[in-house]
């Protein structure tokens, strides 16, 4: 018989069998379709050999006035600032702690040490920054430590960096204990049992996963070249880049022992802050007294260099001022601290919500949103509430006649999950309905339309906006928006909901990769904690297709050359740059895949004999000076029960001289084998450095051969 062409459909189908899905694709892993035809995924490169601590679970991009362009950096365990590679913690201080005298203790020959604060109790694996500590029996606490055990409720064991020589308390008279701000767990974690949910929610004797500590995810907005950020059910925190003039080299001061007290610049000399501005001071040393690390104080200038200080806002601002007067010299060196501070206690704040679930800052007339939050003149948590600040502002939020600062609270559901930037709308997705903001301008200021009940989205960065649509992940379904909500259409339904771990939805997000037409949703498998597996929607092309993939994070931007992901090694890559996984700085071929589904000859009547094949596939994009190869497999089965009775692989590989760039289709011309059958499948693997690998339509020679 002549050549057949494997003509395939476009994507991967598992909604039926292999053999149902006869002519198209059933198994993908790290491939995608281009035209129509599958090729391998692009590598990825790590951003530098910089790490930083926890789970990344939040990223956003800007660009500073001054062209810095920056990465806010949410982890479980700290906020970051990521510039050229290197990431700035700027994780907020919760509080600072004036401990009493001698509050440390050693035992000799041990480098534990328990430390006795009467204010504040942390928790097991929290961190602290010390000052002012005066040495004792051969420790020095300086700097910043993890609490390692919490025996009561008045102390906690750090570990010392030196071996003490002596038992007993010391410290000294002054010393501080600044608490870097406490984050939820890496993980969603359940409390079952009786009285964790409501009556009736589950069937009786399951497992119930109503309660649950807050997942440690951020939310992050620029606020022109600012940040506005805070973690889930927190504070809003605000990070101003103004003060932060280098991020490397810290604006170091001097802090005169006078009254006034006179703050001098001695690095960063240009550093344009300007009367009342609010900063924090951080010190390897004592600051003098009453100064306190991590607290926050107002500035007002006596010229470009030189400042006083008041303790809050309404001395900074009473006629005359109120200036901090200053009783010793101190010690060590002084600097500006860049770590976030609380927007309650910025310049001019007025009923800033005191928690929230999401944070977004509108692209129209620029409102900052808080979702999930205390209504106006509340303190308790509403999570169906919606507030605004006054349009340009970031600390009004008590509504006026002469402000547009306001609020709304939606009816359908019972919480607000995610909110999501569109084309002249706000959606807002509760945990059964839809809803559209829109700005009307006073007196109502943002209206709401309720688009859709009786949805669902899977977690707060489920949702993605691409090419003006909205794609977003249910908990049963996808979905999208485009002016109405529907039904995405799905290929993989059954097969990416049947294995996800329901009790982990919240790590759930989404992110598009515009190069490519593509939105990305990032999930835990069934028996999996951590995210591993991804699934991919071509908006343009109409097609699915899966993997398997460890990550945190997403964010295309196109203010970087390539999408940035956040990694379990505690670093960030750059996808689709390179063919190869260089997440740890040594290149590892990237194991890609994809199977067809099953066809035969005339619905199977006879078995069929194949004995070659002829390759169809391009090696263009492979890295220069290799050796690009894949491996087609083509497999038989008796029946559509009998799994695989024979199979017949071999390599393909570029046949060129390995020139630097490779871009000619020269590969190995024919394979043979001998493969029988009634129903056969094609299967393509590559497991080598520097391969990248596109297929067209190969041809087998192909003929009948009996009944049995």
């Amino acid at each position: 018989m002549p050549l057949q062409k494997v003509a395939l459909k476009p994507g991967v189908n598992r909604e039926n069998t292999r053999y149902t899905n006869e002519g198209g694709y059933y198994e993908s892993d790290k491939v995608r379709f281009r035209q129509g035809t599958p090729e391998k995924i692009g590598g990825w490169q790590r951003i530098s050999a910089n790490t930083f601590l926890g789970i990344c679970r939040s990223l956003w991009n800007w660009v500073t006035l001054t062209g810095a362009n920056l990465l806010g950096v949410g982890t479980s365990k700290r906020f970051y600032i990521e510039a050229t590679g290197v990431y700035y913690d700027i994780t907020p201080i919760a509080t600072t702690v004036t401990l009493g005298a001698d509050p440390f203790a050693t035992v000799d020959t041990t480098t534990a040490v328990t430390v006795t604060d009467i204010g504040f109790s942390p928790q097991v694996g929290d961190f602290v920054i010390f000052s002012g500590v005066a040495t004792f029996n051969n420790v020095t606490i300086s700097g910043e430590y993890e609490v390692q055990t919490v025996p009561t409720g008045t102390t906690y064991t750090i570990t010392s960096a030196t071996t003490a020589t002596g038992t007993g308390p010391g410290g000294g008279s002054v010393a501080f204990a600044s608490y870097i701000l406490h984050l939820g767990p890496s993980t969603n974690v359940f409390f079952g049992g009786w009285g964790s949910n409501s009556w009736s929610f589950s069937n009786w004797g399951g497992v119930d996963y109503a309660s649950t500590a807050v997942l440690a995810i951020w939310s992050q907005w620029n606020f022109g070249q600012d940040l506005v950020f805070g973690p889930k059910q927190g504070r809003l925190y605000y990070w101003n880049a103004t003060t932060a003039v280098s991020l490397g080299t810290p604006t170091t001061v001097t802090i005169s022992n006078a009254t006034p007290a006179i703050v001098t610049l001695t690095a960063n000399t240009t550093t344009p802050l300007v009367s009342g501005m609010a900063i924090m001071f951080q010190t390897t040393g004592a600051l003098p007294t009453p100064l306190v690390p991590y607290t926050v104080y107002y500035v007002t200038q006596v010229t470009p260099t030189t400042y006083k200080l008041s303790t809050t806002y309404a001395n900074y601002i009473a006629s005359p001022p109120v200036f901090i007067n200053t009783g010793t010299a101190g010690s060590g060196i002084h600097s500006f601290s860049d770590r976030g501070i609380a927007v309650a206690d910025l310049p001019g704040a007025s009923s800033v919500p005191l928690q929230q679930s999401i944070i977004l800052v509108s692209d129209t007339s620029r409102f900052t949103m808080c979702f999930g939050t205390n209504p106006f003149g509340s303190t308790t948590y509403d999570p169906m509430t919606v507030r605004w600040s006054d349009q340009e502002s970031v600390v009004e939020w008590a509504p006026a006649i002469t402000n547009q600062a306001g609020e709304i609270r939606f009816s359908h559901g019972s919480s607000i999950v995610a909110a999501l930037q569109s084309r002249q709308e706000i959606l807002v997705f509760t945990d059964s309905a839809v809803y559209s903001m829109q700005y009307l301008g006073p007196p109502y200021v943002w209206s709401n339309q309720l688009l859709s009940d009786n949805i669902s989205i899977a977690s707060m960065n489920a949702a993605a906006y691409a090419s003006g649509v909205a794609y977003w992940m249910g908990q049963d379904k996808f979905y999208k928006y485009d002016g109405r909500v529907q039904t995405l259409r799905c290929d993989l339904r059954q097969y990416i909901f049947s294995d996800i771990n329901r009790s982990q939805f919240e790590q759930i997000f989404s992110g598009t990769n515009e190069g490519f037409n593509e939105v990305w949703w990032f999930y835990c498998s069934q028996d999996s904690t951590a995210v591993n597996r991804y699934v991919i929607y071509n908006y343009l092309e109409d097609t699915w297709y899966y993997g398997s993939i460890a990550r945190s994070a997403w964010l295309d931007t196109a203010l970087r050359n390539y999408p940035v992901a956040a990694t379990y090694v505690n670093n960030l890559v750059y996808h689709e740059n390179g063919v190869d996984d260089n997440a740890t700085g040594t290149p590892v071929a990237i194991e890609a895949s994809i199977t067809s589904a099953q066809f035969d000859i005339g619905d199977g009547h006879n078995f069929a004999f194949v004995y070659r094949m002829l390759p169809d596939i391009t090696f263009r994009g492979s890295t220069g000076n290799t050796t690009p190869a894949v491996t087609m497999y083509l497999q038989g089965l008796n029946n559509s029960g009998s799994g695989i009775t024979q199979t017949g692989n071999a390599n393909v590989v570029n046949s060129g001289s390995a020139p630097s760039v490779i871009n000619v289709d020269e590969f190995t011309g024919q394979i043979y084998i001998r493969i029988r059958g009634r129903q056969m499948q094609m299967k393509i693997t590559s497991n080598t450095l520097g391969t990248q690998w596109q297929i067209g339509a190969p041809r087998i020679d192909i003929r009948p051969d009996g009944r049995r």
